[in-house]
């Protein structure tokens, strides 16, 4: 058997289809390796929304060559990056054999016989008229990813918000129907999934089929929640303008959607998001949030924040950290703006200084630090359900979980009992990125 090595960057997205990368490739007789450096097929899945992450690929690429050059292996890069980059990836590191787009995984085979054959570059970035779901065969889905599990039902962007690059390494918005992710997630459950995380680049868009029907995700997920021994639903990533009626129900009136909803806002200032083109405004914004917590009280956000965009002022900041103050997310993700080429905000002139970008997302992430914390501190004494997959703590008895609000809560069982099961936990400590308890039969 030759070994596969892949290294997935950035996001959930990413991981799911790295999982399909391997189920593709491993029948052409691979086997998974734990290192670049003992395998014969090297698959890097790469993020392109970060500043820097070609440069990041490209150091990548260049310890695996050093550390290959004297075994013939073939070099893969996927992902956005790959979509992005396409030809000039070859330029700059020649001995790169296979460029996919995340829309041509499907051809990954066919791209690893005809880069073999010809000893020359191989690429496809097209965007296939066939959704890659729908050219993958079915052995792909529903393969064993433990108790806690990933599902891709929507992929691809309309949005066009003037920062981002989904939409052109991704494409447009695509749904996949009903009755092929209901399978999939029957076999992730058969394979012992309790809890599945429905992804998408913009999830609570999603439209599929079913019999001459169009679902939204509300109704998808009361669906799926008829699986008996799946015991978690959750869903990311969310767009505010997509919020709809049955959606809110759903968090309502069903037990196994958790009670946490990731809703990027990416900044307080409806100037700025006027700018960014999110087709929001803060009091729009503001409305969902209320909406859902009338109809499920206990419900918790995240959020993710873009600091420095072009044309932000002091005062367009300090909007933003006012809406941290009134939402008082548990958690965020928060990052200085970073221009993408081929985006509309990288071709503004306002571009606010480095210096003052850094200051500002010191003084966010600062804020955002705080209530975090003081949410952690609020579940002491408080009994919650927490799923343990397997993940060790820092301590050798210990394992970590995560809780119904995606924290990493951690116990001590030193015999491994707990792994991979739902178990109540009474909150002992709490820190800023983690808790401590004990089991509560």
């Amino acid at each position: 058997m030759k070994g596969l090595y892949i290294k997935t960057y950035g996001c959930q997205m990413n991981v799911y289809d790295s999982v399909l990368m391997e189920n593709i490739i491993k029948p052409l007789g691979f086997n998974v390796v734990s290192g670049a450096e003992e395998a014969d097929l090297v698959i890097l899945n790469t993020c392109h929304i970060r500043e820097k992450a070609a440069e990041k690929l490209y150091s990548e690429l260049g310890r695996i060559y050093l550390s290959k050059k004297n075994k013939e292996t073939t070099i893969v890069v996927a992902g956005c990056v790959a979509q992005a980059e396409g030809e000039e990836i070859f330029k700059r590191a020649p001995f790169v054999d296979i460029v996919v787009g995340p829309q041509s995984i499907a051809a990954l085979p066919e791209l690893i016989v005809k880069a073999s054959r010809s000893k020359g570059h191989v690429i496809d970035t097209d965007f296939p008229e066939v959704a890659k779901f729908d050219k993958l065969p079915d052995e792909c889905y529903g393969n064993s990813q433990g108790s806690s599990a990933f599902l891709s039902i929507q992929e691809g962007c309309d949005k066009f918000c003037t920062f981002c690059v989904v939409p052109y390494t991704r494409g447009a918005e695509y749904s996949r129907p009903v009755n092929e992710i209901f399978r999939e997630a029957l076999k992730l459950v058969a394979s012992g999934a309790k809890e599945i995380n429905l992804l998408g680049q913009n999830v609570n868009a999603y439209h599929g089929e079913c019999e001459g029907e169009i679902w939204d995700l509300g109704k998808l997920v009361s669906h799926i929640a008829k699986i008996e021994k799946l015991e978690r639903i959750f869903y990311t990533t969310s767009h505010p303008r997509d919020m709809h009626e049955s959606l809110y129900l759903a968090h309502a009136q069903e037990p196994k959607l958790i009670p946490f909803v990731h809703l990027p806002v990416q900044s307080g200032s409806d100037k700025i998001l006027h700018a960014m083109n999110r087709k929001h405004m803060v009091e729009e914004y503001l409305e969902i949030i209320g909406k859902f917590r009338k109809l499920k009280p206990e419900i918790e956000f995240s959020s993710d924040f873009i600091v420095g965009f072009p044309g932000e002022t002091e005062k367009d900041f300090e909007e933003t950290m006012k809406l941290v103050e009134v939402v008082k997310y548990i958690q965020a993700y928060s990052f200085k703006y970073s221009p993408r080429p081929g985006t509309p905000g990288a071709e503004r002139k306002d571009q606010v200084p480095e210096e003052i970008k850094t200051e500002r997302l010191l003084r966010l992430q600062e804020l955002i630090r705080k209530k975090q914390l003081e949410f952690n501190q609020s579940m002491i004494g408080k009994i919650v359900p927490v799923l343990f997959s397997g993940k060790k703590g820092k301590h050798q008895n210990q394992i970590v979980g995560k809780s119904p609000y995606m924290q990493s809560v951690c116990i001590d069982d030193p015999e491994g009992n707990y792994i991979d099961q739902i178990m109540n936990v009474k909150i002992q400590e709490a820190w800023q990125s983690s808790l401590f308890g004990q089991v509560h039969l």
